[in-house]
């Protein structure tokens, strides 16, 4: 059975088992939604679910925008890419701290305090199979939003900083999951 819902914004949390990553300064990336991936509200996000509305927002020279906490009065950022592959929705993008609440952010997310990301969105195209899960088609992306307590409890920033390309965001990830392994003990 094929469901349409184009009603009030819809906001899914996720964090990425490898972690938000803040790299030195300003700069974040990480998953905020990964395919195939059961949330704790039951909905399931299918691979290329993004594309459509990926591509309208880069046709129009429009981005999806860096909010704190799903608060439309509070953006903290820009999100400078934010694209699918083979895993899910990435993002990588630069909280502002010549605004308040983005200085803010930015402490927390380097003390460790928060490190969620969460989607805002609205349903174009979607369905329930017989789990009762729903299956998300297609989805409207809004927003991205850096967050306490996300839908998707993988959904994390997987660096932080100024300049975690190549081999040093695959040390980042190594220390990162050597640390978590630690933390289970």
């Amino acid at each position: 059975m094929e469901m349409t819902n184009w009603g009030a914004p819809e906001r899914k949390y996720h964090r990425p088992e490898a972690g938000l990553v803040v790299t030195e300064g300003c700069h974040v990336q990480g998953y905020a939604s990964l395919f195939g991936v059961r949330d704790q509200g039951g909905d399931v996000v299918r691979p290329g679910a993004y594309a459509a509305s990926l591509a309208a927002l880069g046709a129009s020279g429009r981005r999806v925008k860096m909010l704190w906490q799903h608060d439309p009065a509070q953006p903290i950022g820009v999100w400078d890419e934010a694209r699918e592959d083979a895993r899910g929705l990435w993002v990588k993008g630069r909280i502002l701290q010549d605004v308040e609440r983005g200085r803010e952010a930015a402490a927390l997310l380097a003390a460790g305090a928060i490190d969620g990301l969460s989607i805002g969105y609205r349903t174009l195209r979607a369905e329930r199979d017989g789990k009762g899960q729903r299956l998300l088609a297609e989805l409207e992306l809004w927003e991205v939003s850096l967050v306490t307590f996300p839908m998707l409890p993988e959904a994390r920033v997987t660096a932080k900083g100024d300049a975690l390309d190549g081999d040093w965001r695959e040390v980042v990830l190594a220390l990162e999951a050597a640390r978590q392994s630690l933390a289970g003990r």
